[in-house]
């Protein structure tokens, strides 16, 4: 379910909205991020909900890369008349960001060889479950970079200072990719804080990195979970607010 709010009463609390609903849920491959893009249009990351076929099932909204308008409506020039489906084929989606030219990129978790950094382009099907990682198929978009779980299981994303910035989780690292060259990654704070579930561009242009070992797979250490200041222009991060 996507919701929005309203500001019905004096105390300005939002009262959820419906956007979308039928969205399968489950207890794994869940990727739900949501992030408006520089068209103004709303855009929705939905995993398989552990059915895999339903990523290649276009009548489905499981394994997609979802667009909308602000109102929930479906956008006129969506790849599929009449669907809110923009992009199809995936496992589970976790980021969303856009460089400044618009180009919209994703990270996504693989299953047990490859996880994926993908550029995200209307009505293009990313292979799942037929293929994962880079396949050389024709009949789908392989990612710009893929990276072995372990080192990875890529989450939130954004876009600051020439790069792109990953958070993982199970790898325990924030990968850097540089826009110039999506093909290659440098890898910071590798295992120095556990588990990293997302990243965002602060206001002064820092990058605030969230941890997440207290999500029942880390190992939570003392005043976990918290968010990190990390300074690109930087090595190591400033503990910021909890």
């Amino acid at each position: 379910m996507v919701q929005s709010g309203q500001k019905p009463g004096s105390l300005g609390l939002e009262e959820p909205e419906t956007l979308l609903d039928g969205i399968a849920s489950a207890s794994i491959h869940d990727g739900g991020r949501i992030a408006f893009g520089p068209d103004g249009m709303l855009y929705v990351t939905v995993g398989d909900a552990g059915n895999s076929s339903a990523a290649q099932d276009r009548g489905s909204l499981s394994g997609k890369i979802l667009r909308l308008t602000p109102d929930g409506e479906v956008p006129v020039d969506n790849p599929f008349d009449g669907s809110p489906v923009y992009s199809y084929g995936h496992r589970n989606p976790q980021g969303l960001a856009w460089d400044s030219e618009g180009t919209m990129y994703a990270s996504e978790f693989g299953q047990n060889t490859w996880d994926e950094l993908n550029v995200i382009e209307p009505g293009r099907n990313y292979g799942w479950p037929s293929v994962e990682g880079i396949a050389g198929d024709d009949r789908f978009t392989d990612p710009v970079q893929q990276c072995a779980p372990a080192e990875a299981s890529p989450s939130g994303m954004a876009i600051a200072d020439g790069s792109i910035w990953i958070a993982n989780l199970r790898g325990e690292r924030l990968r850097e990719v540089p826009l110039e060259d999506t093909s290659s990654s440098i890898e910071h704070l590798v295992g120095e804080h556990g588990r990293l579930r997302d990243v965002a561009v602060a206001p002064d242009g820092s990058l605030w990195v969230l941890t997440n070992n207290t999500d029942g797979r880390g190992d939570p250490r003392p005043d976990d979970d918290r968010v990190l200041r990390f300074d690109p222009h930087r090595t190591s991060p400033r503990e910021g607010r909890d």
